[in-house]
């Protein structure tokens, strides 16, 4: 019973990790549109921070170990998807953002699991936290650099944005990650209970 309930909880988390990144992957091709933001933001800085959360409530569950391959899962699928549904081939920006997207993502989720694990052990806020922020700014500038230097596309600018909004969402994202915590305490008290 515990590995079916394991087994469905990491497959939800991998699946869950390969929407957010190709969706993410998706809305990083529109800007904001209002309010003067089209230099300055895209809508993928909004859904991306959610891959953090995954990575970060994965982390606290199983350890590092079954966080990273999380993370490969994600990545492996969320490419597969990116590259299937959202990559124009005959659009060299767009073949550039899917190489960008996937060489950001594993290298900042990796930071993330490694920076949590290593903080997993202070007050509940501050691993995801402090993780999310570092990841964050890797991937921003990692990915934005990869996917738009020499295009014309102001690239810095787009990014310095990105950040910010992932900041805020990284902050606001704390939320769900003490909720479903909570959660995750909760799960792991009734499978005690049941090897007993």
């Amino acid at each position: 019973m515990k590995k079916i309930v394991e087994d469905k909880l990491f497959l939800l988390l991998s699946f869950l990790m390969a929407c957010t990144v190709a969706l993410s992957n998706y809305l990083v091709q529109f800007p904001v549109n209002y309010y003067g933001l089209e230099n300055l933001l895209t809508y993928g800085a909004f859904s991306y921070p959610i891959a953090f959360l995954i990575t970060d409530l994965s982390n606290r569950r199983y350890g590092k170990g079954i966080a990273k391959k999380i993370v490969y899962l994600g990545f492996l699928f969320g490419i597969f998807l990116t590259l299937y549904f959202s990559t124009n081939y005959s659009d060299l920006i767009s073949i550039r953002i899917a190489f960008g997207s996937g060489a950001a993502f594993l290298v900042a989720q990796l930071i993330d699991v490694n920076i949590f694990d290593r903080l997993r052990k202070k007050v509940w806020f501050v691993a995801p936290l402090i993780s999310s922020l570092i990841g964050s700014t890797i991937d921003t500038f990692l990915f934005f650099s990869i996917s738009f230097y020499g295009t014309g596309i102001n690239w810095l600018t787009l990014s310095i944005g990105d950040l910010l909004v992932k900041i805020f969402v990284a902050l606001i994202m704390l939320i769900p990650f003490r909720f479903l915590l909570s959660y995750i305490k909760e799960i792991s008290a009734v499978q005690k209970k049941i090897n007993v």
